[in-house]
């Protein structure tokens, strides 16, 4: 991947998270909305817009750091468990979503129904059992647990700050431009770096047959 087409990868990742951020505000917040709809106050509306785009950014920026240090544990893994990563992945992903059921709980000291975070791990895995389908029917077979870690472990952890926050808003506001990241990036990659490969692929076909039809026609102009 070039350096033209990695800042473009990494803006649209950056504008996700923001429109996932002001989108999902409009739910969470609905009531600091109306408030200042009835009457109608355009410099509050447009200082909570901007604010929520802005959250989203920040999380956006979040998700990146994330993804590719992803990458780097992804292929730490293959180099160090070999055949046995993706059995380490599956393990790791059952660890996560039972502390994400477990800590929250504990925290919230019986005052939230355990049903409630059994509830959000079983939608946060669901969701990456849907992307992770999709990166291997994309891509390959051998990719579906790769891409299932990072919608979950990595999506996970990078949540942390938001669960141990009082309250669920904040952790609402976070998650939505998380996954909407991770998603982005997780679907985009291969189609950014086939575009390369396709291209890379080309320019050795012109350089090993220079009499192909492209190279003749700039020649005899």
């Amino acid at each position: 991947m070039n350096s033209r087409k990695l800042v473009n990868f990494l803006f649209k990742t950056l504008i996700i998270g923001g429109i996932a951020g002001l989108v999902i505000s409009f739910f969470v917040q609905a009531d600091v909305y109306a408030a200042n709809l009835s009457p109608f106050n355009f410099m509050e509306i447009l200082g909570l817009v901007l604010f929520n785009i802005g959250l989203g950014f920040t999380f956006s920026a979040l998700s990146m750091t994330g993804f590719f240090a992803y990458l780097f544990i992804h292929r730490f893994g293959l180099g160090f468990f070999r055949s046995f990563w993706p059995t380490v992945q599956v393990l790791l992903i059952a660890f996560i979503l039972f502390d994400l059921v477990y800590f929250p709980y504990k925290a919230a000291d019986g005052e939230t129904s355990i049903l409630w975070f059994i509830l959000m791990a079983a939608v946060l895995l669901v969701y990456g059992l849907i992307i992770a389908r999709i990166k291997a029917k994309e891509t390959n077979k051998q990719a579906f647990i790769p891409a299932l870690f990072l919608m979950v472990v990595m999506t996970t952890i990078e949540w942390v700050p938001g669960l141990q926050t009082d309250g669920s808003n904040y952790a609402w506001l976070m998650i939505a431009p998380l996954l909407a990241c991770n998603t982005y990036q997780l679907l985009a990659l291969h189609r950014v770096t086939k575009v390369d490969e396709k291209e890379k692929t080309e320019r050795t076909k012109r350089k090993n047959n220079p009499t192909s039809p492209k190279q003749v026609g700039t020649s005899k102009a």
